[in-house]
């Protein structure tokens, strides 16, 4: 009897397990397949700014060096540990030109929304290659981002 249970209670847990043949899994990446087709790929996306909430930032010419030190104290608690400010890796990147090769937009969504734009961005992925680690969230503020940006603008030498 236990092995007549057994055998019945194995049976019921295989059917439910192979009950689905994919055919929703295909169904959904064709419906994804077609959308992204009819629209192009994803309109939202721009490899200049990345994704996220910062859209058209505005920089002044001139370096905010009260917003550049409160920087340095976000980088000394949450980045120096993988990036170093020189041109040489770490863990991740150094970041020695890195405003001068991404847009602030870029550099803002990309530590603000880190995971989707790893996810999403070329530039961020080819990084994740070279690094092999990917860059944790750090859950940076708006504020956090800018003064570490403006950091960083200090760092490339902006006055």
């Amino acid at each position: 009897m236990k092995t007549v249970t057994m055998m019945l209670a194995l049976s019921l847990w295989l059917t439910s397990c192979g009950s689905n043949d994919g055919s929703n899994a295909s169904t959904d990446s064709s419906a994804q397949a077609a959308s992204s087709e009819s629209t192009g790929g994803n309109p939202d996306y721009d490899p200049k700014r990345g994704t996220g909430k910062f859209n058209d930032v505005v920089i002044s010419p001139t370096l905010d060096k009260a917003l550049a030190e409160k920087g340095k104290a976000t980088s000394d608690v949450k980045c120096g540990s993988c990036h170093k400010l020189t041109d040489e890796k770490l863990v991740g990147p150094g970041w020695k030109g890195v405003t001068s090769r991404h847009t602030p937009a870029w550099i803002l969504n990309f530590m603000t929304n880190t995971d989707e734009m790893i996810n999403k961005d070329p530039a961020a992925q080819a990084q994740l290659e070279i690094c092999l680690v990917r860059m944790p969230n750090q859950n940076l503020s708006d504020d956090e981002a800018k003064s570490l940006y403006e950091y960083m603008r200090q760092n490339d030498g902006v006055k």
